[in-house]
């Protein structure tokens, strides 16, 4: 399966350590240009050439998801690939976001 990273340099360094590819973004405007040509949705040179193999998998810090929250949303609801997931920064987890666990406890009312 293949993974793309987006996010801190030092969690793009450590993923690029096991093999994952990613690309740093300290602003919106750099996570919009990634997450765009990624995902295809860029236009012109940006976009990614529709036959090169993309990530299956987009892996985002929540503060790229806090930055590109409404590009977020309309990808998961599109239900293209890749998939998206949010892991926390280096800070660890921001105030407010909920785990998958807590999702799903949400969700089912069934403790995981």
């Amino acid at each position: 399966m293949q993974y793309f990273v987006i996010g801190e340099r030092e969690l793009v360094l450590a993923f690029a350590l096991v093999g994952v590819k990613g690309e740093v973004a300290v602003n919106r405007t750099e996570a919009l240009e990634i997450f765009n040509r990624i995902t295809g949705k860029g236009s012109g040179l940006a976009a990614a050439p529709v036959n090169q193999e993309r990530a299956k998998i987009l892996i985002l810090t929540e503060e790229v998801a806090v930055m590109l929250e409404e590009e977020v949303i309309d990808w998961q609801k599109s239900g293209k690939y890749p998939l998206i997931v949010e892991i926390p920064g280096l800070q660890g987890r921001l105030k407010g976001k909920k785990s998958l666990t807590d999702s799903i406890r949400e969700a089912i009312g069934i403790s995981v």
